[in-house]
C-alpha cells in the first residue's frame, strides 16, 4: 500500500530515508512473503485479515508473522501524520475519562514504548468501553480480537534507527509529541468494525 503522506512529509522527526527503507524495503518484504504464503494457502485473493486468521488457525507461524506485520505497518503509516493535532470530540471525552488527561496518556505511551523489551508495537486501544495502552510482541497484532486498536506505533529498531540510532526514547518523544494521528484514533473509535488494510 502506498504511504498515505509523502516519505519525506514527517520529517524531521521520522527522515525520509528512514521512511524509504522501513516502508519501501521492509513492509514490501512482509508484503511479498505474505503474498507468497497466501498463494500457498489458497487464499491469494482473500483479504489480509483473513489470511492473518488463517494462518494462525493453522499453526503457521511464518505466514501469521508476515501477514501480521504487513497489517501493523499499515495502521501505523496511518497512525502517523505531518500535524497530528490533538484529539477531539468523543475520543478527547475518553482519554479524559480513562486516562485523566491527554499528557498523562502520552507520557503512558512514551513509557510503555520505551520500557518495551526487544522488537513490537505500543497501541492506544478500546476494548469493554474503556481505552487502554496495550503492548504486542514482535509480530503479533491486534487484527484479530475484541480488542480494538485506535492507533499504533511501531518500536522495532527499524522505525528509528537510521535517525536516532538506540535511542528509542528520541524517537518516541518526537512521534507522540506532534506525530499522531487523533483523527484515525477519532474514526476507529467511531467505527462498528476494525480497521481493514486497504488493498
Amino acid at each position: 500500500m502506498p504511504l498515505p503522506y509523502a516519505d519525506d512529509a514527517l520529517a524531521p522527526a521520522i527522515s525520509g530515508e528512514t521512511m524509504q527503507t522501513h516502508h519501501g524495503k521492509h513492509h514490501k518484504a512482509y508484503v511479498d512473503k505474505t503474498n507468497e504464503a497466501a498463494a500457498k494457502m489458497g487464499l491469494g485473493d482473500a483479504p489480509l485479515e483473513e489470511i492473518i486468521a488463517a494462518a494462525k488457525a493453522k499453526g503457521e507461524k511464518a505466514a501469521f508473522n508476515n501477514a501480521a506485520q504487513a497489517w501493523n505497518h499499515g495502521f501505523y503509516w496511518h497512525s502517523l501524520a505531518p500535524q497530528g493535532g490533538e484529539p477531539k470530540g468523543a475520543l478527547a471525552e475518553a482519554i479524559e475519562r480513562d486516562f485523566g488527561s491527554l499528557a498523562a496518556l502520552s507520557e503512558e505511551l512514551r513509557k510503555r514504548g520505551e520500557q518495551h523489551f526487544a522488537s513490537g508495537w505500543v497501541w492506544l486501544a478500546s476494548a469493554n468501553g474503556k481505552l487502554s495502552v496495550e503492548e504486542t510482541h514482535d509480530g503479533d497484532t491486534l487484527a484479530l480480537g475484541e480488542i480494538k486498536p485506535l492507533l499504533t506505533i511501531d518500536v522495532w529498531e527499524h522505525a528509528y534507527y537510521i535517525d536516532r540510532k538506540n535511542e528509542r526514547p528520541k524517537y518516541l518523544e518526537a512521534v507522540v509529541g506532534g506525530l499522531l494521528n487523533w483523527e484515525f484514533a477519532a474514526v476507529n473509535l467511531a467505527a462498528q468494525g476494525t480497521w481493514e488494510y486497504p488493498g
